[in-house]
């Protein structure tokens, strides 16, 4: 019986999708247009594409960006903030800008909610959690009645000390409900990010409430059209952790799938290091919208315990992921004289002049399409055939306001696009102490592979992977997930304070109840496993480092304060490039992930190459201002063992993969493109 496993990725301008067939090993992957404003036409129209019948589906996760574009967009629903009364203003206070102090461009963070937006409600606890003052359940009824009288799409939750002791915030909810329904969007705050921080975690609620409808309406839709179509498969949801969770948590926690579509890159480039066998990779993302850059380090994805967006703070467990507004749809434009490449995007609709949508302003594809880098009748996997006159029409109206002919135009654009995306590599690498030559890069969605190479040379790198099925690389990712829930428990004690035992109980206590909560995802009790660490910092610091631990019952060995101190100061060193072994450090915070073992898509492997020869073209394409002879094949040509120098060009049914003079190819036996600089030597 056949039986497929499937993932689906929604981009800014392509949907992808993913389709793993369990009987016979093989991968397949296929685009589709993204249909803005009902996105799951798009998913349901790429699915049916590459799955005959959806009755044959076995396992299915997507990557959403449903609740990041209804937060980038200002779309999300009109939310109702309690707050403890006498500190009700601590979401607009919000955070001095420290780092920005001299910045005379810097403004102020636009907040979700509105000041008179905001509910005082009376009730109060103690740093630890005693209350001082019984909640004012009138108050909340009260509150509860306006929201349903004005509109309110959602209530956010966000009482002072919540994270010690929650039961006001979950008698609030009940309350609101009983008002306004079941199905009512309530987000707690000590459920958002059980972390202290009253603004940082007022925040995290808002966030939440905000696009929780949001994603929960898209995610209901979805499920109904699938069942509709005959797929029994639960539906899975990718996590900003780069876990995965059932649609049905995902629309209980929404703040948790906020970037659970960039993500998925992150996790393949985790699988991939073990199949490449190195284990620092930088990841390279460029779709038709947005370039994103992610870090897979010692072998595991670069997580953090917070982020920003737009300036506003979430407390959560996240991939470090940085965007800037660059890529294939990217437009360029002239100002003051200069040219300037994004970040405004040309979208799917009508999307670069080039694809013949009505388009008529220059982008990055039609830059790349005119340079010979891009096959006019195989784009897309042969979706669409492009229009030349179109694209150097486009590239007229800009450059001529320049002087530039058409072609020094094209590659003006491409350069301005690759220095902007070198520059937001140097700023997840260099700008935290990290050296990109210490790493290979992976180039991965529809448009990376056509400038990866460019941004290798450029930052000094000496290898550039390009995996299997480059332009739908953060689906094929998101196969290789797990279930994943992470905990957290505030312990605010100086290292000489801390009671190793109480330590170790908590930390039992928490992986108890972790481990139980994969009941609900369905896994096996012996398919789960707990990881522990701990948030610590010099005495009289406010941010910290995160430690991980050997297990919950390593505080109660001997020596254990003195092995966390030390590393701790390595981790220090590393990051700030210095430490103070044996300074006073501060316990901060327990925190406890939880992994349920998914069955992964095995390993594939390509054919052995028995000549070393394959088939190809020779077609003119422009390096430098200059028409090359270049070398042109198809990827499914290429089999293991085989090698050719640049210039060439690779194209396939999701990405084309670009490389100048100067480099040479080689194909691994998973049918990796193995890309090395000859300028540099290799350290081995």
């Amino acid at each position: 019986m056949t039986s497929y496993r499937v993932s689906m990725d929604i981009g800014g301008t392509f949907t992808d999708i993913v389709r793993f067939d369990e009987e016979t090993g093989e991968f397949s992957a296929t685009k589709a247009s993204t249909t803005p404003g009902q996105l799951s036409t798009g998913v349901l129209s790429g699915l049916e594409s590459i799955v005959g019948d959806l009755t044959d589906i076995d396992f299915l996760v997507h990557g959403t960006t449903q609740g990041l574009n209804a937060f980038l967009e200002r779309r999300g629903v009109r939310v109702l903030l309690l707050a403890t009364q006498g500190v009700e203003d601590v979401y607009h206070i919000a955070r001095g800008p420290r780092t920005r102090l001299y910045d005379a461009q810097y403004h102020k963070p636009e907040p979700l909610v509105e000041r008179k937006d905001v509910v005082g409600i009376a009730g109060r606890f103690q740093y630890d959690g005693t209350e001082l003052q019984p909640l004012d359940e009138a108050a909340v009824r009260s509150a509860a009645e306006r929201a349903k009288a004005e509109g309110y799409g959602a209530v956010a939750v966000a009482y002072l000390f919540s994270y010690r002791n929650a039961s006001h915030e979950l008698r609030t909810r009940e309350i609101i409900r009983e008002v306004l329904g079941a199905d009512f969007t309530v987000a707690l705050s000590h459920e958002a990010a059980k972390e202290w921080r009253e603004y940082e975690r007022t925040s995290s609620a808002v966030i939440e409430a905000y696009t929780g409808p949001v994603v929960r309406n898209y995610l209901v839709d979805l499920e109904e059209k699938l069942s509709d179509r005959g797929v029994e498969a639960p539906l899975h949801i990718m996590q900003s952790s780069g876990g995965v969770l059932t649609a049905n948590s995902a629309r209980e926690r929404p703040l948790q799938t906020l970037l659970s579509g960039p993500v998925g890159g992150a996790i393949g480039g985790e699988a991939l290091a073990k199949i490449v066998g190195n284990k620092n990779l930088i990841g390279v993302d460029m779709g038709g919208t947005s370039f994103d850059v992610s870090l897979v380090v010692d072998g595991v994805p670069d997580v953090s315990t917070e982020a920003t967006l737009e300036g506003l703070p979430m407390l959560m467990s996240i991939v470090n992921i940085h965007t800037i507004g660059a890529g294939g749809g990217s437009v360029a434009w002239v100002e003051a004289g200069g040219l300037r490449v994004g970040p405004r995007s040309a979208g799917a609709q009508p999307g670069p002049a080039c694809y013949g949508r009505g388009g008529t302003e220059p982008t990055v594809t039609d830059a790349n399409f005119i340079l010979g880098r891009v096959d006019a009748k195989n784009f897309a996997g042969g979706q669409m055939n492009l229009d030349r006159d179109a694209a150097n029409a486009a590239l007229e109206s800009v450059g001529g306001e320049l002087g530039l002919s058409v072609v020094q135009m094209a590659e003006g654009i491409c350069n301005v696009a690759n220095s902007q995306m070198a520059q937001a590599i140097r700023t997840i690498t260099i700008s935290r102490g990290i050296e990109p030559r210490d790493f290979s890069l992976v180039a991965f969605g529809g448009a990376g592979p056509m400038h990866a190479v460019f941004l290798a040379k450029e930052l000094g790198i000496r290898e550039t992977v390009v995996p299997r099925f480059p332009g739908a690389f953060s689906a094929w990712g998101m196969l290789q997930g797990d279930i994943r829930r992470d905990f957290t428990e505030p312990y605010y004690f100086l290292d000489e304070d801390v009671d190793a035992t109480d330590m170790s109980r908590v930390l039992r206590e928490v992986e108890a109840t972790a481990l139980h909560s994969l009941e609900s995802e369905g896994i096996p009790a012996d398919d789960r496993h707990a990881e522990h660490a701990v948030d610590v910092r010099y005495v009289g610091q406010e941010y910290f480092l995160t430690i991980p631990l050997e297990s919950a019952d390593e505080p109660v060995r001997e020596g254990f304060l003195a092995a966390l101190g030390e590393r701790f100061a390595q981790a220090y060193e590393a990051r700030y490039g210095h430490s103070t072994l044996g300074a006073p450090l501060e316990i901060v915070t327990l925190r406890t992930r939880v992994v349920g073992r998914l069955k992964g898509a095995s390993t594939y492997y390509i054919g052995e190459a028995e000549s070393p020869s394959f088939a190809h073209e020779t077609r003119q394409v422009i390096f430098d201002g200059q028409q090359l002879d270049t070398l042109v094949t198809e990827r499914d040509e290429l089999l293991a063992g085989h090698t050719f120098a640049g210039p060439a060009i690779v194209i396939e049914a999701t990405a084309t993969t670009v490389v100048p003079p100067g480099f040479e190819v080689s194909v691994d036996a998973h049918g990796s493109l193995i890309i090395t600089n000859l300028d540099i030597e290799s350290e081995d």
